[in-house]
């Protein structure tokens, strides 16, 4: 019949007009978990919002620390006061760093948003419109490790200052879709998960961990925005 379609070897439907996928094959996969690049070659990447822009910043000395190597792990060594930090300026850049997955670069963008978080303090509120598209990239990198870093920094950016909770609470739609995407999934199987476990890096913890924070700092909007977004969310509230 002209203009219909018909699939080689695919066994008829009785009664109906069309056909049944051919024996044996299968759907192909979504890819619905598997990591996505930050750019390509039909995207601009500015050092504003590029993972390869902050460590080209760094790489030319723009940010004023170094990475200081002890008997205790690496830390980060700052050469001027961090409450001096004019923070509309370096907390975004230090935001940006998360996509990065390669050393120093990771722990430096890691360490220096929890050491901003911590000085930052009535500086951080009016930068939060600022933090939402770096948060958002870094989300839909869908790289395990770079998730379970950003959800943490998500809980430390909530209870870092009066007001950042509920400041949050207008961009959800833009950062919860993965939260929702993620929620239960296990990154490791077997002995692996309870190790994951120990060291917070399992998604579906950190997820839940999250949402339960950005509940508890997000004011009285906070749930019913969270469960828009997050159907299987259950308000921490009533567990209480």
């Amino acid at each position: 019949m002209e203009g219909l379609h018909v699939v080689p070897n695919a066994a008829p439907i009785s009664g109906a007009g069309g056909y049944f996928a051919p024996r044996g094959s299968q759907p192909p996969k979504a890819g619905a978990f598997a990591p996505r690049k930050t750019g390509g070659k039909n995207q601009e990447l500015t050092a504003m919002s590029s993972s390869s822009g902050f460590r080209k910043l760094y790489d030319r000395g723009d940010f004023p620390m170094a990475v200081n190597h002890d008997a205790k792990g690496n830390k980060i060594n700052w050469k001027v006061d961090i409450e001096k930090l004019d923070y509309h300026h370096y907390l975004p850049l230090f935001f940006s760093g998360l996509c990065e997955t390669e050393e120093p670069y990771a722990f430096l963008a890691r360490q220096g948003i929890h050491d901003l978080l911590d000085k930052g303090g009535n500086k951080i509120l009016p930068v939060v419109p600022q933090l939402i598209i770096p948060i958002k990239k870094a989300l839909n990198t869908r790289n395990g490790h770079v998730i379970t870093t950003t959800l943490k920094v998500l809980q430390h950016l909530v209870e870092s200052a009066d007001m950042v909770g509920e400041a949050l609470v207008p961009y959800y739609r833009q950062i919860l879709p993965i939260f929702n995407l993620f929620k239960n999934k296990n990154v490791n199987l077997g002995d692996g998960i309870y190790y994951s476990q120990q060291k917070r890096e399992n998604i579906g913890d950190l997820i839940q961990e999250t949402l339960e924070k950005f509940e508890l700092t997000g004011g009285e909007d906070a749930f019913i925005n969270i469960k828009y977004m997050v159907p299987t969310y259950e308000s921490v509230l009533s567990r209480v």
